[in-house]
């Protein structure tokens, strides 16, 4: 099984293919859809998307270059356009409301849904707001508030194909990997990490648990550095939604039998609110992934799954 190797920064050329003058959105939309995430699409090049090329590239026996070159171009090819028209609706605007930061605002919500049209449609399709904004100069995002028709990345994607054998996680290079029954990499997705290395359980683990849009239980012992959760001192129930501070899922991790290591306890992988931040920040010792990334993990897991978790 290929599963370990080493993430080399290099620099990535001008793609010399492209229909749009979106090149970059281009490759990155390519990878999504074979499930190589380079995090929210953006038409820029950065470190997720460099990691998901060279994973992709591991995955189909190419040569590691992490480089959008010509003979890269001739293997990762789109078999659809690249860019679709999304009409906005009023189901859509029916999911949008108030997502309040204070905790106890939070918790007397019904729901934490999307907050703005705009924050719903970059997370339906994998993007980043000011790339939705970018391809959608003619809307006033900021008010919206009747249907309208938007340019979006065309992220339709099929998880049948990558049954979770087991997934890997690299604490080092914050990414999550999956690989099928062959023992073949399937999937890569950019996540964040606990903060706190005490924190971080390393070793063999497996999913015990599996909660599609969860509910989140606030404990104030969670957040020491919180002058506003310490004033609470009690614990609080987060109803769900995308905005919740879990996100859309929740994966519940323990130790696998047979394993060194404590009990765990409260550990998981998890959506999160903020999907630009995945990978870029640290959590409180769970493992975070963008909503959409997280609810394509979940077609491919079962309660037992291997979740091995490696320093590097």
């Amino acid at each position: 099984m290929v599963g370990r190797w080493t993430l080399l920064l290099l620099l990535l050329v001008a793609p010399a293919w492209g229909q749009t003058t979106h090149r970059i959105a281009e490759f990155q939309i390519a990878l999504d859809r074979q499930l190589f995430s380079p995090g929210c699409i953006d038409d820029h090049v950065g470190t997720q998307t460099r990691a998901a090329l060279r994973a992709w590239q591991v995955s189909r026996g190419e040569k590691v270059t992490g480089v959008f070159d010509e003979a890269t171009a001739d293997t990762l090819k789109l078999e659809a356009p690249a860019f679709i028209r999304y009409e906005i609706t009023t189901n859509d605007f029916a999911r949008i409301g108030r997502a309040p930061e204070s905790w106890r605002e939070r918790a007397e919500q019904e729901s934490m849904p999307y907050q703005t049209a705009l924050e719903l449609v970059a997370e339906k399709f994998h993007a980043s707001q000011r790339f939705i904004r970018a391809l959608n100069p003619q809307i006033p995002w900021d008010s919206l508030n009747t249907p309208t028709n938007a340019l979006v990345p065309n992220v339709a994607t099929d998880t049948a194909s990558c049954k979770a054998q087991e997934i890997r996680i690299n604490l080092a290079q914050k990414w999550l990997t999956v690989y099928d029954g062959e023992g073949k990499l399937c999937a890569f997705f950019p996540c964040s990490i606990g903060r706190d290395k005490m924190k971080r359980p390393v070793g063999e683990l497996q999913i015990v648990a599996v909660a599609p849009n969860p509910n989140y239980t606030f404990d104030p012992k969670v957040f020491p550095e919180s002058p506003e959760a310490q004033a609470i001192g009690s614990k609080l129930i987060i109803p769900p939604g995308p905005n919740n501070p879990v996100g859309v899922l929740w994966l519940s991790i323990g130790r696998a039998p047979g394993s060194e290591g404590p009990p765990l306890t409260g550990y998981g992988i998890h959506g999160t609110p903020k999907p630009e931040e995945v990978g870029r920040t640290e959590s409180h010792g769970c493992f975070r992934l963008a909503n959409f990334n997280a609810e394509r993990l979940l077609k491919m897991v079962t309660v037992g799954t291997p979740v091995i978790v490696e320093e590097e």
